[in-house]
C-alpha cells in the first residue's frame, strides 16, 4: 500500500565507538533494501542522526540510545542533545519536552550494558512508549521473549530493531506501519503495525570488537 512505510528503529553510524559505518553508504543501503525510514540512534550522541539527517531529511529519524543511571533508553524524534547519565525519569522529561517517542531497547539483554532490572524497569514502564521486544543482537531468544512477555503484561506497545553496527545488518528486524505526520501518530500507527524479526548471526558482536581496536589503533 502506498501509505505504508517500512522503519528500521535501531541502526548505529561512526559516531559509536563501536561502529564504522559512514552516513552516505547507510542512506545508499536503506534505498537499495527498501527502508522508508531509519532512526539513527548512536550511543550518548545524536550528532550521527543530525549529519544524516541533513542528508537525507526524507529518510532520517533522529535518534540516540542513551545511557541512564539504571540502564539505557531509546529517544526517537530527537531534536537536541540530552546529556547521558541522568536519572531515567529525568531523562525521559527532558525528551518528552521535544516531543520524542520513548523505548526501551534490549531490557533484559544481560550480556549487554544498558540491560535494567526488572524492579527499575516497571518503575518507569509507565512513563515509556514501547518495549524493544526484538532487537537482532540478542544472542538468546529468551531475551527477546522476556521482553515481549513484558509488554504484553504492563500493556505497552512492541518496537524492533536490528541493532545494525555493520551494512549487513541493516533491515534484520524492521517495522511495516502507516505513515506518519508526527511523534504522536508514529505511536498511534504501532498499534497496528507489522513486526518483522530475524536474529543476526552472534559472530556479528565481533565486528563491534573491531571496531573499537581499529579506533584506539588509529589513534596511535
Amino acid at each position: 500500500m502506498m501509505n505504508d512505510i517500512t522503519i528500521e528503529t535501531h541502526c548505529h553510524t561512526y559516531k559509536s565507538k563501536d561502529c564504522l559505518m559512514s552516513p552516505r553508504r547507510l542512506i545508499e543501503i536503506c534505498r537499495e533494501r527498501g527502508i522508508n525510514r531509519l532512526c539513527v540512534t548512536d550511543h550518548n550522541t545524536c550528532n550521527g542522526a543530525f549529519e544524516m539527517a541533513s542528508l537525507a531529511p526524507d529518510l532520517i529519524i533522529p535518534g540516540v540510545e542513551i545511557m541512564t543511571t539504571q540502564g539505557e533508553l531509546l529517544a526517537l524524534f530527537v531534536e537536541h542533545e540530552v546529556p547521558s547519565g541522568l536519572n531515567p525519569i529525568d531523562t525521559i522529561e527532558r525528551f518528552r519536552a521535544q516531543g520524542s517517542v520513548i523505548s526501551v531497547p534490549h531490557p533484559f539483554d544481560y550480556h549487554r550494558n544498558g540491560s535494567w532490572s526488572e524492579s527499575d524497569l516497571r518503575l518507569i514502564a509507565p512513563h515509556v512508549d514501547a518495549i524493544e521486544t526484538f532487537n537482532s543482537r540478542s544472542v538468546n531468544s529468551a531475551m527477546n521473549k522476556r521482553a515481549s512477555l513484558f509488554a504484553r503484561e504492563l500493556g505497552l506497545l512492541s518496537t524492533v530493531g536490528s541493532d545494525a553496527h555493520t551494512y549487513s545488518e541493516v533491515g534484520k528486524s524492521t517495522i511495516y506501519m502507516k505513515a506518519y505526520e508526527d511523534s504522536g501518530e508514529f505511536v498511534a500507527n504501532l498499534n497496528s503495525a507489522f513486526l518483522n524479526t530475524k536474529s543476526s548471526n552472534p559472530l556479528i558482536h565481533l565486528a563491534s570488537r573491531w571496531a573499537v581496536l581499529a579506533r584506539k589503533i588509529s589513534s596511535f
